[in-house]
């Protein structure tokens, strides 16, 4: 899926993304802000590029290997444990998950995880495709956040995909998942890592503790063109 020759990217519209987080107690840096007066609705599911066009509203998609955690971000995104089913099976969703975001007037776009290797040749090829061409064809689409694991060096999966985001000049979001799961040196040599490949610094995240969420919704709300949200302190 998004084949090329990878090379280092450089993205030159940095505007929207956030300053390198340092971190050093984690579970001791939970934000104290909560995101007032948001929702998340499960609108529809689509399964083929009409489907995935046909909508005039902002949208941001969400990209990522299978298990990288998007459903998880979603409920975190949503303060919600069920909005979005959470499965032990990676490559879970087969289909494309469209939720309003509330008051803000923007679609957030999951997209079926890639890199499943028990998904049929045939199945992955499918999506594949109808993917590519949604990416490249909605006029709606204002930004692709990828979802990166911490834990984990760069896999050719994902760089391929920035590098396609690069090539159709797409807007990138890249979010690192799963950042309570690794130290501090973990954290700042993985965000440095990325940001020297894409020329983007990634948003740190954690569904679990909800650290950064506050951070993405802001990033995600300017990508798509809105005002950025209001938080108020606890």
């Amino acid at each position: 899926m998004f084949r090329s020759n990878f090379k280092k990217i450089t993205f030159p519209n940095s505007k929207y993304l956030p300053k390198v987080e340092r971190l050093s107690t984690l579970n001791s840096q939970v934000s104290h802000e909560v995101f007032m007066a948001i929702s998340l609705t499960l609108e529809s599911t689509a399964y083929t590029l009409d489907q995935l066009t046909a909508r005039p509203e902002a949208q941001i998609a969400l990209a990522g290997r299978s298990n990288v955690g998007k459903s998880s971000l979603v409920n975190a995104l949503a303060g919600r444990k069920k909005l979005a089913k959470v499965s032990s099976t990676p490559g879970k969703t087969r289909s494309v998950n469209f939720y309003m975001v509330e008051p803000l007037g923007f679609y957030l776009v999951d997209l079926p995880g890639y890199g499943y290797a028990r998904a049929s040749h045939s199945e992955r090829e499918k999506w594949a495709r109808l993917l590519e061409k949604y990416l490249v064809e909605c006029s709606s689409l204002k930004a692709l956040a990828l979802l990166l694991d911490c834990r984990l060096p760069p896999q050719q999966l994902d760089l391929n995909l920035a590098a396609f985001a690069q090539r159709n000049r797409l807007h990138l979001v890249p979010i690192l998942t799963k950042v309570d799961k690794c130290n501090q040196k973990e954290r700042a040599f993985r965000q440095k890592e990325w940001q020297d490949i894409v020329g983007i610094c990634p948003v740190l995240t954690s569904s679990s503790s909800r650290f950064g969420i506050e951070n993405l919704w802001r990033s995600l709300a300017e990508a798509a063109g809105v005002e950025e949200p209001t938080f108020k302190a606890l």
